[in-house]
């Protein structure tokens, strides 16, 4: 029975649906994720939470997507596992600085990350939805 379960489509819809929430919620609340930030960055704890559970994360969907060229979305979650893995190292080395560098250049636009980040939302769940089909 677990030959069946499509770990790509799984990763992919999962992924997808948190970006979609995340979005949403700071589209209906402006400022919600540079509070969130805010807060992060006057916390050594939640620092290290944050980094922790990303490293588990880009672990889990790096290791449940084998890299397949022939596959473009198992191909593309790899990479996103990967990418998920680098940036929690250099959360956990160097949170302050990270955050510090970032939050300038992100500005008060929070409303056009959060429709980027929707788009992309709901691209990765239709794209892990489209695989059950």
């Amino acid at each position: 029975m677990m030959q069946n379960i499509d770990a790509t489509a799984w990763t992919s819809l999962l992924l997808g649906l948190f970006l979609l929430g995340s979005a949403i919620g700071e589209l209906r609340r402006p400022g919600l994720w540079r509070g969130m930030l805010l807060e992060v960055e006057q916390s050594s704890a939640l620092q290290l939470t944050l980094g922790i559970i990303e490293l588990a994360l880009g672990a889990a969907v790096y290791l449940a997507n084998p890299w397949n060229p022939q596959d473009w979305l198992a191909a593309f979650m790899t990479i996103i596992g990967g990418l998920m893995i680098i940036e929690a190292v250099i959360f956990l080395a160097i949170a302050d600085l990270y955050l510090r560098f970032w939050l300038p250049r992100i500005g008060t636009n929070w409303r056009g990350w959060a429709v980027v980040s929707f788009l992309i939302g709901l691209w990765l769940a239709l794209a892990g939805l489209h695989r059950f089909i």
